[in-house]
């Protein structure tokens, strides 16, 4: 299936590698960002080389105004295929779950619950053939977290992570028949700019012997399993969580 594509996130790092290759699979894309306007023009820049059409939209996920615009927008460049509900926090510096503060928490609960809620809502809106729509793919991005709870890190940023994965496999039940499938990839320890802005630059480093294949992921490698469920190639799987972690 090719079509336009909406990738929330889609400026940087698992995100903006989507993007290119849904480019390069045939998708038109629509590139979302927080703040960074110049990276995602430069990842729609990168994925109209593949003779594609590329936007780029601003806006919050955990705005339902933004949210609106951004499949608006969309609808602008034709009937909108898929969703890949990327964007997350969080919530940056890590440390005990005593020690967060509780608007760091609220904020990032906002985005990474509320904001999938809203952009796999809008996808259903659009997609399902009970809006007349003419169906489609939604890939939420989980974490490994949601299994392993990252303790000492981030425990209020698995577990919104476990969230989705719930949020994910009860949404593929209702709109099953209704010619729209959702998916979840949980990516493990993966080579971005997230760990460096959090304050751990050697992260990777320091994680990789724990992880059986030895090494921390590419963000192209999770890219490859977020298409393969967009694609027709998945057509009989629905309310998945597919894990890209090395076999951590």
């Amino acid at each position: 299936m090719t079509g336009v594509l909406i990738v929330t996130g889609g400026s940087k790092g698992i995100g903006a590698a989507v993007c290119e290759l849904a480019a390069a699979r045939g998708y038109d894309v629509v590139v979302n960002y927080a703040g960074d306007a110049e990276a995602a023009e430069d990842v729609a820049s990168r994925a109209r080389k593949h003779g594609v059409r590329a936007i780029t939209q601003r806006g919050d996920v955990a705005s339902e105004d933004d949210v609106v615009a951004l499949f608006d927008a969309a609808v602008e460049l034709g009937p909108v295929a898929g969703v890949v509900a990327n964007a997350a926090i969080t919530g940056n510096t890590p440390g005990r779950f005593d020690e967060y503060d509780v608007d760091v928490v609220r904020r990032v609960v906002d985005v990474n619950i509320t904001g999938v809620f809203l952009c796999v809502r809008e996808g259903i809106r659009r997609m399902s053939t009970r809006y007349g729509g003419e169906g489609g793919a939604i890939v939420t991005l989980s974490s490994t977290a949601a299994r392993t709870g990252s303790p000492g890190e981030w425990v209020h940023y698995a577990g919104t992570k476990a969230a989705v994965e719930t949020m994910t496999y009860g949404v593929a039940q209702e709109v099953a028949k209704e010619s729209i499938r959702v998916n979840a990839v949980a990516p493990g320890m993966i080579h971005t700019g997230l760990h460096a802005a959090a304050g751990m630059p050697d992260r990777m480093e320091r994680i990789a012997p724990t992880i059986p294949m030895g090494r921390a992921g590419e963000p192209g490698e999770v890219a490859e399993a977020v298409l393969w469920l967009l694609s027709p190639a998945a057509s009989y799987t629905t309310g998945t969580v597919l894990t890209v972690g090395g076999g951590r």
